[in-house]
């Protein structure tokens, strides 16, 4: 079956939005439980996880290749390069949601590391209430050959008006997050492994957690909620390093960035508010 034959697939999922998750993530971000239990943005990515059998796993802790997604099985790393989400309404605690997921695409490319393949799923979750969240991944496969991570400048100095904070992604945070969300993936807690079979310098501080602080950073500086939110990695960050969540407002939104101990970027994000 050829890569392009898995679009247009798709799957459904149900859940239940646990209190104890949002318990977990609350403590685990060191924020507050939310109010009246309404699922603050981008945490819904606690949802739906996949637990394959130990022997349906393959050697980077992710479910063997082969299932929903295409297998691209030439290419070892794997991690999302971006999305985009809009909300529509909100999920409350002990509430059923329902995802259906869809291959919208999958693009080979070439880059500075080698071959690409580039993966889009669009979700969309159902609550009780109809329709709450529609959002876009771009999944990235890439080979275990060149340099793992390149050296990257710092960015310029932050608009008149930003708003920041600071933080070190330990590796207990990075744990925490990979069991709250059902992500096996070794790259995040796993520092044999990633050092020595991925030629990384350190865990690799996950994409969607440093999009969730992103989102709690603008919702938490404004105390609003998010019509939609943007998000592009840009370089990998690593456990232990001081990282600067970063935001100012420009044209109607709120840009977000992330930023390494060395001031390069990691992250790019873009939200508007509700």
């Amino acid at each position: 079956m050829s890569h392009q034959e898995y679009v247009g697939r798709t799957e459904l999922r149900t859940d239940t939005v646990w209190p104890l998750l949002l318990r977990g993530l609350s403590a685990t971000l060191d924020v507050p439980e939310p109010e009246h239990g309404v699922l603050p943005p981008l945490w819904h990515w606690m949802l739906f996880q996949d637990w394959a059998p130990a022997h349906g796993l393959g050697p980077d802790g992710h479910p063997k290749r082969g299932g929903f997604l295409p297998p691209v099985h030439d290419l070892p790393r794997r991690m999302w390069a971006g999305g985009r989400v809009r909300f529509h309404a909100p999920l409350h605690a002990g509430e059923i949601a329902s995802r259906t997921s869809t291959i919208l695409s999958v693009q080979e490319k070439t880059g500075g590391s080698g071959r690409l393949v580039f993966v889009t799923v669009r979700h969309e979750i159902e609550g009780p209430g109809g329709l709450a969240i529609v959002e876009e991944h771009d999944i990235v496969y890439r080979g275990a050959e060149g340099e793992a991570v390149k050296a990257a400048p710092a960015a310029p100095p932050l608009p008149a008006g930003a708003f920041s904070r600071a933080i070190v992604p330990d590796p207990v945070l990075l744990f925490r997050y990979s069991a709250l969300t059902g992500n096996g993936h070794r790259i995040h807690y796993d520092l044999d492994y990633v050092t020595r079979e991925e030629g990384y310098p350190g865990l690799i501080v996950h994409g969607p957690l440093q999009a969730t602080l992103l989102a709690d950073l603008a919702r938490r500086q404004f105390g609003r909620g998010l019509k939609s939110f943007t998000f592009r990695g840009r370089r990998p960050a690593f456990h232990n390093n001081a990282m600067t969540l970063c935001g100012w407002q420009d044209a109607g939104a709120v840009k977000l960035e992330t930023r390494d101990h060395e001031g390069a970027v990691c992250m790019t994000a873009e939200a508007v508010l509700a």
